[in-house]
């Protein structure tokens, strides 16, 4: 449940685009969670703001037990494709994309106070369970590994497999929603939060690393799959 404070950006929903997002600040909507209340059919007529992307906007809400008001259309039911590797192929719009090692010391290096030393505990969790090397994607995403997505609206691009972002308000994980075992050790992992597409943890304190670190691995044995 939605509490106070858990804020969600609109680049942690997959396939909102940077046109809805743009929108949605433009007319007073700065997060995921300011959705809550707004008109579906209002929100839609924004330029911008397309019929699938409201869509897997107002599920992230309903996953948090929010929701927009008015005449909300049913989901429809589809299929998304996840392949390991990359491809080059992707929409206009996406500019989120892997950096250099030189990025990634750059990024690192303008970390501050504890979030230092929470990017090197989660380095090495991280290397441990993949094997990879870490490469930086858009402005504070750590990633390992290459997997393509293909959404069922025909939406696709390249992404990482598993990976985390240390940012100042909480630390976001990636992927480990989709290990096998996520639903059973979940209780087990400790103090976080979920989101549509990550984890959210205050602090490495708060959770069971070794568990962390269980399912990161199996995630990255059990490779992407489609829903």
């Amino acid at each position: 449940m939605f509490t106070l404070g858990d804020m969600t950006d609109f680049v942690d929903v997959p396939g909102v685009g940077n046109p809805a997002r743009r929108a949605l600040a433009d007319n007073g909507y700065p997060d995921l969670e300011s959705l809550h209340g707004a008109d579906y059919q209002s929100v839609l007529a924004l330029h911008g703001v397309g019929k699938r992307g409201l869509e897997r906007l107002q599920a992230a809400l309903v996953e948090r037990g929010l929701s927009m008001s008015g005449k909300i259309p049913a989901p429809q039911p589809r299929k998304n494709e996840w392949s390991i590797g990359h491809t080059g192929v992707q929409d206009a719009d996406i500019k989120t994309h892997a950096g250099s090692d030189a990025d990634l010391d750059e990024y690192l290096s303008t970390l501050e106070g504890r979030r230092i030393k929470h990017a090197e505990i989660l380095l090495d969790i991280f290397h441990r369970a993949t094997g990879d090397t870490p490469r930086l994607w858009g402005p504070s995403m750590i990633g390992y590994g290459q997997a393509h997505y293909k959404y069922a609206t025909g939406r696709e691009g390249d992404a990482f497999r598993v990976g985390f972002s240390p940012r100042k308000a909480k630390l976001s994980l990636y992927g480990i929603q989709e290990s096998p075992r996520w639903e059973q050790l979940r209780d087990k992992l400790g103090k976080h939060t979920t989101g549509a597409s990550c984890v959210y943890v205050n602090k490495p304190e708060d959770i069971d690393l070794a568990v962390l670190e269980q399912l990161i691995s199996e995630t990255w044995e059990a490779g992407p799959q489609s829903c």
